[in-house]
């Protein structure tokens, strides 16, 4: 019997994406239950990022499917598109916070343009989040004045500010140390354990995926070439599979 739409977050079927003559994704499928974090591994350009984007509805495939919480998004009237887009969250690999807003105003930034909520609730949520991510203390900073790790803590807080379904993270752990990075790590597990959240986490670190994850998938050329279990990943025999494990190990 197969699995009910109520129960899967996001169904991508047939994906395809190139970019002049550059085939980036050529016939991707991904099913993503609700409350499940897939780790999306891969060489550099693979198309990693791509896919996000294109979940994200912030570019259009040329064919496929995506569909969120049973509603295919392709095609689909902006108006109707961006509705369904408040239902993820999208912390991107340069955390990406406005420069001239402090870490709060960032973190309100979405509170503001999408829901109309008095002064006094707006700074409470907000508060709120940034406690959660550990950073109360930073609110009145600007983004120049605060290091890697509380980028991503500030931008992880933006990102669940309109309390999503889905996350979806583009490197999270980039460019980290290994105590910084294990602290997002820890971070991403929290939240997925405690809002059962849908997570799709795009990285090229093996000790990322072990920690986040619940599966696995493996993007090569543009297909996957791999999707189950981290202790079967690393006893696949796909020739770049197999590599990309011995070396990263």
């Amino acid at each position: 019997m197969s699995e009910p739409k109520a129960t899967v977050a996001i169904e991508i079927v047939d994906l395809h994406k190139r970019f002049g003559r550059e085939v980036v994704l050529d016939g991707v499928d991904l099913r993503v239950a609700a409350a499940e974090s897939v780790a999306i591994l891969g060489r550099s350009g693979t198309g990693k990022s791509v896919l996000l984007r294109l979940i994200a509805g912030l570019q259009e495939p040329d064919s496929g499917s995506i569909a969120i919480d049973g509603q295919n998004v392709v095609g689909l009237a902006r108006d109707r598109l961006n509705r369904i887009r408040l239902r993820l969250g999208y912390l991107f690999q340069d955390a990406a916070l406005y420069d001239s807003l402090t870490i709060e105003e960032n973190v309100a930034f979405p509170l503001r343009r999408q829901q109309r909520l008095p002064r006094s609730d707006r700074d409470a949520r907000v508060q709120a989040l940034l406690a959660e991510v550990g950073m109360a203390e930073a609110a009145k900073k600007m983004p120049a004045d605060v290091s890697g790790g509380m980028k991503k803590r500030a931008a992880l807080a933006r990102a669940l500010a309109l309390d999503p379904d889905i996350l979806l993270f583009d490197e999270p752990t980039a460019a980290l140390d290994p105590i910084t990075a294990g602290e997002i790590n820890d971070m991403i597990v929290h939240l997925k354990t405690q809002r059962r959240l849908a997570a799709i986490v795009v990285t090229h670190d093996l000790h990322t995926a072990r920690a986040v994850a619940d599966r696995v998938a493996f993007l090569d050329k543009g297909r996957m070439v791999f999707d189950g279990r981290f202790e079967d990943l690393e006893h696949d025999r796909h020739d770049v599979v197999a590599k990309f494990v011995s070396e990263a190990a």
